[in-house]
């Protein structure tokens, strides 16, 4: 699901910030981006969001700054300032262009300068940097939370649409056996008419083909399916997996459906059931 949450937390002379994105995943998937300070708290901060979100891709970026830097680190690439500084006198005799290169120039010339900041952070600023992460986390998950509750109102919806489908099929098959069955005598009667023939087993092969007709069990499993799937919906925990699991049993009873239908009615509501099955299959990818 998707979601976005960002925070900024201070502690005397630190200020770290969070932002934090999520998208659709099928899988749980954090991607960092980190000041080399807080490198060893990654496993920390992947532990933290684990704990709020167990299901997409989460993006995350930190941004740690502070009032008194520590410059001890700083160094000068003594090597490349020479190589600039031959470089600009063979280009000032060659050209005949004056060589004006300066201090200033100078430490603005790539990489010259260099600074390697704290090898890792201290717990104040880990400190500063979790509780900035949880409110962003929080934020995310807030908003994570609207968008599901749409979600859920369009599987209600979509749930109810299945269980009128359900029960318009069950209605044109109410007597649908019976109805095929009167259908294929009269039918046999013309094909073998003044022929001797085995009345009892005629009657028994007729009702086999009758009984093959019948849906009755596919539409109370897929009103069972219905009914499992909302109560999911309502569960505390996280119920992907067995909602997509549900999905692929419902349209398994469509399949078996389809097969049996005996009236173009009962094909195409066979039809409308398995494309509003496919359309909450697509929303449930984006829910945990």
């Amino acid at each position: 699901m998707t979601g976005y949450g960002s925070s900024i937390k201070k502690s005397k002379d630190i200020e770290v910030s969070v932002e934090v994105r999520s998208v659709n995943n099928r899988f749980m998937d954090i991607s960092l981006k980190l000041p080399k300070s807080l490198s060893n708290y990654e496993q920390n901060i992947r532990g933290l969001v684990n704990h709020y979100v167990t299901r997409g891709r989460i993006n995350i970026w930190v941004v740690l700054k502070q009032e008194e830097e520590k410059y001890e680190n700083l160094e000068l690439n003594q090597g490349l300032v020479e190589a600039y500084l031959r470089l600009a006198k063979e280009v000032s005799e060659k050209y005949n262009v004056p060589n004006n290169l300066d201090v200033r120039q100078i430490f603005e010339l790539p990489d010259v300068i260099s600074f390697e900041p704290e090898e890792a952070a201290d717990e104040r600023i880990w400190a500063c940097t979790e509780e900035s992460l949880k409110e962003a986390m929080k934020q995310l998950n807030d908003m994570r939370k609207r968008e599901g509750r749409e979600i859920y109102k369009d599987f209600q919806t979509r749930i109810s649409l299945l269980q009128k489908y359900i029960n318009d099929i069950e209605d044109i098959a109410e007597n649908g056996p019976e109805i095929e069955m009167d259908k294929m005598r009269q039918r046999v009667r013309k094909i073998i008419a003044g022929k001797k023939v085995d009345q009892d087993r005629l009657e028994t092969e007729m009702a086999i083909i009758a009984d093959k007709i019948d849906i009755t069990e596919e539409c109370t499993r897929f009103r069972s399916h219905n009914t499992a799937f909302l109560e999911l919906l309502d569960a505390e925990t996280s119920q992907g997996r067995k909602l997509n699991f549900l999905l692929q049993e419902m349209n398994r009873e469509a399949n078996t459906m389809a097969s049996k239908a005996f009236t173009s009615d009962i094909s195409h509501l066979v039809v409308k059931i398995k494309e509003e099955v496919e359309k909450i299959r697509e929303q449930v990818q984006n829910i945990e």
